[in-house]
């Protein structure tokens, strides 16, 4: 999976696009984690993937997640990919 985000991230300078990835770990450090990365940029988009996203199990992190951008990223719009892959494409739906 990482070869894949990292692929997805070149892909981003491809398009013009500066972009940075937060690999977030699901223990103690992952609010954290989030804010830091949220905190170390302006953004425009910020990119929910689907490991956050998808899991059931998931839904009250991910919830957390949508909120801390919200409150530390206020100017990006969220956008959502569908896989791994395609990140560019739905950031560049917004910018």
């Amino acid at each position: 999976m990482r070869a894949v985000l990292d692929k997805e991230l070149a892909r981003f300078g491809e398009h013009g696009i500066d972009a940075s990835m937060a690999l977030i770990a699901l223990d103690e450090t992952a609010e954290s984690t989030v804010i830091g990365a949220l905190n170390a940029h302006a953004w425009d988009v910020v990119v929910i993937g689907g490991g956050i996203r998808k899991p059931e199990a998931l839904l009250v992190f991910f919830e957390l997640v949508v909120n801390l951008v919200r409150q530390h990223a206020p100017a990006a719009v969220i956008a959502f990919n569908t896989s791994g892959g395609d990140s560019v494409e739905a950031a560049k739906r917004w910018v």
